[in-house]
């Protein structure tokens, strides 16, 4: 015995004691009565007990792989409209990002001259930089101050920020060029909220603006350490609240491509580091010897080993245009990575140096 149902996407046959269903769409409740109503007139001229029916609707609502359409269930090639035709090719091509396409960037390797291979050097790095080659650095990290310029010991803010953001571009330009092909630019930065200046989009635009490829976003949770002021700006009032932050960003971008190569036998992170730290919400609390080397805003060396480690090779060679009192430099020799640290401060460059003297050089590893 065969019961389609009219327009209704199942067909119910019934032969001696057994109960066969086929479905593609239907409506549930329309069913329900359907089968409610052949329950009994068949029940009555057959084998098959009412609770088959009752069971068959059970093992129905059991099935969870279907989507809802003008008021029925589809079962069967409800999701083939969502499919990308020639996904893999699509996906391919849309990797390199849109604002990135048409990028000049050269493939050609150069070696980083002896003289700035593991060292520190004083000076202004939008000058120190146009004396590097072209393609010789793997990883560039670094955080800008918002001081820097003439009067960086005296912590002068009063650069106009036009300014500010241009001297900023000219170091990253250089940046840029001295970086390898698939190499990356990690930047921390946090937004001005009190100038209510996004400096971390203004960052972002400017590399993607670059034709840098934007390969993701950290953000440094730090604990609650920055909402120890009592600002709220407009108290219980939406006329302007005071946001508070208790994060960084760390912007990071590659240059050319996503995939940077490297030498397997070099990758010191390990199975559940990775796991942990692609999660891209970092819980570290800030440096606890800022007092010690007398810097405002030093980089814990926890932040930095996850960031070389995560994203270079031993062997490969780190620079900071920013270096301070030399935390990036001291994590890289740390982790068997060469380093180029440039500072502005001669204070801060003495500093950075002592505490790379400190470090017992590591016996040769082959790599």
């Amino acid at each position: 015995m065969n019961n389609p149902d009219a327009g209704g996407g199942f067909s119910l046959r019934i032969t001696g004691t057994t109960l066969e269903l086929q479905v593609h769409a239907m409506d549930l409740g329309k069913f329900k009565q359907y089968l409610a109503y052949q329950s009994t007139a068949i029940g009555r001229s057959s084998f098959i007990h009412a609770d088959a029916f009752q069971n068959l609707i059970g093992q129905i609502e059991n099935i969870r792989s279907y989507g809802i359409r003008g008021g029925k269930r589809i079962y069967y090639g409800y999701n083939a409209e969502r499919k990308v035709k020639n996904r893999k090719n699509a996906v391919a091509t849309r990797t390199t990002g849109f604002y990135a396409s048409g990028n000049t960037f050269s493939r050609e390797i150069h070696e980083l001259p002896a003289e700035f291979e593991n060292t520190v050097i004083c000076g202004d790095s939008s000058d120190i930089l146009k004396t590097i080659p072209s393609g010789c650095i793997d990883l560039v990290v670094t955080s800008p101050p918002y001081n820097f310029g003439l009067e960086y010991d005296a912590s002068s803010d009063g650069i106009l920020w036009e300014l500010y953001f241009s001297r900023l571009f000219g170091i990253f330009d250089e940046c840029i060029r001295v970086l390898k092909y698939g190499g990356r630019i990690l930047v921390n930065v946090q937004p001005l909220f009190s100038d209510y200046i996004p400096s971390h989009h203004i960052i972002s635009s400017y590399f993607m603006q670059k034709k840098m490829l934007w390969k993701g976003e950290i953000l440094w949770e730090k604990n609650n350490y920055n909402c120890k002021y009592t600002a709220w700006g407009s108290w219980k009032s939406p006329s302007n609240p005071y946001l508070k932050y208790t994060w960084e960003f760390i912007e990071i971008f590659s240059k050319g491509e996503l995939t940077k190569r490297g030498n397997p036998a070099n990758i010191d992170i390990t199975a559940d580091e990775f796991k942990k730290w692609v999660n891209a919400k970092w819980a570290i609390a800030p440096a606890r010897d800022m007092k010690k080397y007398d810097h405002p805003a030093m980089f814990p060396e926890e932040l930095v080993e996850r960031m070389l480690k995560l994203f270079s090779y031993q062997n490969d060679i780190v620079l900071d245009p920013f270096n301070g009192v030399g935390t990036t430099t001291v994590t890289a020799k740390k982790l068997n990575r060469r380093y180029l640290g440039i500072d502005i401060s001669e204070e801060y460059c003495r500093r950075a140096r002592q505490r790379l003297q400190d470090i017992p050089d590591t016996e040769e590893t082959g790599i």
